[in-house]
């Protein structure tokens, strides 16, 4: 899934103040720093989140016929393969 720099950077906002407003959550940190530790995860979720896309549509389109996206039985295949590279990273 591709997500605008804003979009990052707004989610990473909301983060920390959701943490900050919880009374259990202390910071040993600035919020600031919070905020772009937050961001980081992110990408790196974004980008977990798109290897696996991408490894479930290869596997749709290594298959002997061709099986166009839209299509139920797309849709099956591509959760299937989905889940199984989810699996198969421990995520």
């Amino acid at each position: 899934m591709r997500i605008s720099r804003d979009k990052l950077n707004k989610l990473a906002h909301t983060v920390a103040d959701t943490l900050a407003d919880i009374e259990a959550v202390e910071f040993h940190e600035d919020r600031n720093t919070i905020r772009q530790e937050a961001r980081k995860v992110l990408e790196q979720l974004f980008a977990e989140e798109t290897k696996i896309d991408q490894a479930a549509r290869l596997k749709i389109t290594s298959q002997r016929r061709i099986i166009q996206e839209g299509t139920q039985e797309w849709d099956i295949l591509y959760r299937k393969y989905y889940n199984e590279e989810v699996r198969r990273l421990g995520i």
